[in-house]
């Protein structure tokens, strides 16, 4: 969760330093382009993951013992696997599973994280302190070794992964939340609004939640770049989907075994992993300049 604190701690009013637009017909196309492949790729993977069978109409699980460990060709773009399946085929079709996973861990974290910031920055001193020393204990765990200590006790699968990868990111988002939510706090309009007479409630509903939960939409695009990497991460382990079902981690997981003589199995589900990962950073990135500059 490091890495995202830091990309996401900017979000805020006033926090860190001041990033300017990039000047220049140069430094703008750049930009630019970089957001726009961001778009069609996202576009690509959405259109990928609700109709799968647009973009493949072939059947992910259907098997070829003769064509097994095909190298990419133009019959099968992406090779085949060790069964003789097209890895192009599930690829496409395992894009659903990968951002469901991801999309649905990152709403159970910033949910949770959410009521936990605000619980904390709300209620007085006491249980703010309470609630810091509850996320200072899960801090001191790595954030993979929650999720993989939550799948022991519940037991392997995709649900158990998404339910460990959103436990296991709470803690960060809450973190976060609770310190733009008294950044906010301590504004000029919120004093104003306290020197107007406004009651305690109305102020935290008109004045201070809007602010603090604006961020949100920066955090939770941030979010799910690393949530798709950490649930590709636990079925690489054998935690998370299971084969044959065509995800990116499990399938990620097979190729290893044949990472020598049949690269391609594991090439191409890593490189969408990957890809996901930063399209997300970027349009998480483009949100928050955006919203800065509003």
């Amino acid at each position: 969760m490091s890495e995202l604190e830091i990309q996401a701690s900017a979000t805020g009013h006033g926090a860190g330093r001041p990033q300017t637009a990039p000047r220049g017909r140069f430094g703008r196309l750049r930009v630019s382009v970089v957001e726009l492949l961001a778009v069609l790729v996202t576009l690509l993977l959405l259109t990928a993951a609700i109709a799968p069978r647009l973009l493949a109409p072939g059947d992910p699980l259907a098997i070829d013992p003769l064509a097994a460990f095909g190298a990419p060709s133009w019959a099968h773009w992406f090779g085949t696997d060790e069964s003789g399946r097209d890895i192009y085929t599930r690829v496409v079709d395992g894009a659903r599973d990968s951002l469901l996973i991801g999309l649905t861990a990152t709403l159970i974290g910033l949910g949770l994280g959410a009521v936990l910031g605000t619980i904390a920055g709300t209620l007085g001193a006491a249980v703010d302190f309470t609630v810091n020393r509850f996320l200072e204990v899960l801090f001191a765990f790595p954030g993979l070794l929650l999720a993989l200590l939550f799948i022991l006790i519940f037991g392997p699968g995709p649900g158990s992964a998404i339910v460990a990868v959103g436990l296991s990111t709470a803690p960060g988002y809450a973190r976060i939340i609770r310190a733009q939510l008294l950044r906010v706090r301590s504004s000029g309009f919120v004093e104003a609004a306290t020197v107007q007479g406004l009651g305690r409630t109305r102020i935290l509903a008109r004045h201070i939640l809007p602010n603090t939960l604006a961020p949100l939409l920066v955090l939770g695009t941030l979010g799910v770049g690393q949530a798709i990497v950490w649930a590709a991460a636990l079925s690489y382990l054998g935690l998370g989907a299971q084969p044959p079902a065509a995800e990116w981690g499990a399938m990620l997981s097979a190729g290893r075994t044949y990472i020598t003589s049949a690269w391609w199995m594991s090439f191409f589900p890593g490189l969408f992993i990957v890809l996901t990962a930063v399209c997300a950073t970027a349009l998480g990135r483009a949100i928050e300049r955006r919203m800065r500059h509003a």
